[in-house]
């Protein structure tokens, strides 16, 4: 005989690391009286650096949400009820004691409630085994039984082993979630070959065709409906005032723009240097890269990577120029990895995650990370640790049509290199003049560890790679 037990379990707002203490929750993606299975999407939430979903770490009935969507809410305050299941066997010692607690609280110290939708574990603990029907495949989807996963759902008997143990998450960007969940790719079952068991998108299209050899054309059965899921709660738009006014609430990604750009301008003395070159050469190299596909099938090609393999090279040849100010030590760090940073405007704000470590990345390598790091952040995904850390950074202006500009450094960063439009000019070439594509650099730098000589010349070898791309190989 045994004795169902029921127990409440608060979820806490998680600890978000990187000296953040707050964060808004955006959207509820469940409501009371819903059932809600282990590591399943309840809500997304905005910090200061980024918008992030939040998966919960047990499974039960959803008692109460604490706090309404547009909410901002310290780290460690309750946001929902959960009430937990359990059953004690009827022969043990004591049931009088029985509420269950060991099975389900072990799994807290195992894992670190984080932001970024999975967190760092310890050990291989015993968990909970969780439930292998239809509508718990989905991990990070927000809702508990997804439609985009029609070919990993139907056929459970021939779906392959899991690649991961019962009840751990497999590690995948923001970019490789997706991309699994509109090719019907159950990431569980998916064999990592990236570093550190991380899942690439090459391991998703092989899943992809490996099912796609297996699946015998599936009869027109009538979809199981869907379970009810809420309606994510929408924020009320600001409301304009009897003139026309309309008040913007600055928090969130803005908030924390605005605070560093304002501490950086007045913190760190600029100097901005320009240059204008000729980047005929570097355009063509981009058209028969993109031609030849030689950088990898689905790899994206733009001028932004070549700028980008360029000011890595320029920072190779002059690595002074990767470095940050201590004021408290009153010394300059020369930094051993150049953590690139690619400004981006989101409709949330402006936002500058980096690739780490890009100046030892191939030029295909550099490829697939800035095309991972430019849709992650389109989706509002970026986590906070890709964030962090950055050294130099590139703005690429010229998107929005403008020729240059004085950007302002990310705080504790040495450099900025703003990228202008292309744009055909006359221009003299083999004494004679002749159209040719020309763009302007902006480079920003902190005068208390960058010295005229030093920017001028970073800023002019990142240029003369950019007319001429040969250099990439002579100088690399």
């Amino acid at each position: 005989m045994t004795t169902d037990v029921h127990s409440l379990r608060e979820f806490k707002m998680p600890d978000v690391g990187e000296g953040l203490t707050e964060a808004e929750i955006l959207t509820w993606y469940v409501k009371p009286g819903d059932t809600v299975t282990d590591g399943q999407v309840v809500c997304e939430v905005e910090t200061a650096k980024a918008a992030v979903e939040l998966p919960i770490p047990f499974t039960g009935v959803v008692e109460a949400l604490h706090f309404p969507a547009g909410a901002t809410v310290d780290v460690g305050t309750s946001i929902i009820a959960v009430a937990v299941a359990g059953a004690a066997p009827a022969p043990a010692a004591a049931p009088a004691a029985a509420p269950a607690p060991a099975p389900a609280a072990e799994p807290e110290p195992e894992r670190r409630e984080v932001l970024v939708g999975y967190g760092p574990r310890t050990g291989s603990a015993q968990r909970r085994a969780r439930r292998t029907n239809g509508a718990g495949a989905a991990v990070a989807a927000p809702a508990p039984a997804p439609v985009a996963a029609p070919v990993a759902t139907p056929a459970p008997v021939a779906a392959p082993a899991p690649a991961v143990a019962e009840g751990e998450r497999p590690l995948a960007k923001p970019p490789v979630r997706k991309l699994a969940k509109d090719l019907g790719i159950d990431l569980r079952t998916v064999v990592p070959t990236g570093p550190n068991g991380v899942i690439t998108r090459e391991d998703v299209h092989a899943a992809a065709n490996t099912a796609a050899e297996a699946v015998v054309e599936p009869v027109a059965a009538p979809a199981t409906p869907a379970a009810p899921v809420a309606e994510p709660v929408a924020v009320a738009l600001p409301v304009p005032t009897a003139a026309g006014d309309v008040r913007v609430p600055v928090k969130g990604v803005r908030k924390a723009t605005a605070q560093a750009m304002v501490a950086s301008a007045f913190t760190a003395p600029h100097v901005t240097e320009f240059v204008q070159v000729d980047v005929t050469r570097t355009m063509k190299l981009v058209r028969k890269l993109k031609e030849s596909g030689e950088l990898g099938a689905g790899v994206r090609v733009s001028p932004l990577l070549l700028v980008a393999k360029a000011l890595l090279t320029a920072v190779k040849r002059h690595p002074e120029i990767n470095a940050s100010w201590d004021e408290a030590a009153q010394e300059i760090v020369i930094r051993g990895a150049v953590n690139l940073g690619i400004a981006a405007a989101t409709p949330r704000g402006l936002i500058v995650p980096n690739i780490k470590d890009a100046g030892s990345r191939t030029l295909p390598q550099l490829a697939v990370a800035l095309g991972d790091l430019v849709e992650t952040a389109r989706q509002g995904k970026t986590s906070p640790a890709d964030m962090s850390g950055g050294s130099i950074t590139i703005t690429n202006v010229g998107v929005f049509g403008v020729d240059t500009g004085t950007p302002i450094l990310n705080p504790g960063e040495a450099a900025i290199l703003a990228f202008g439009a292309v744009r055909e000019l006359p221009w003299v070439h083999k004494g004679k003049v002749v159209p040719r594509q020309v763009t302007t650099l902006a480079l920003s730098f902190d005068h208390r560890l960058v010295d005229g000589e030093l920017g001028s010349k970073v800023l002019a070898d990142t240029a003369a790679v950019l007319e001429h791309p040969k250099r990439l190989i002579t100088w690399g």
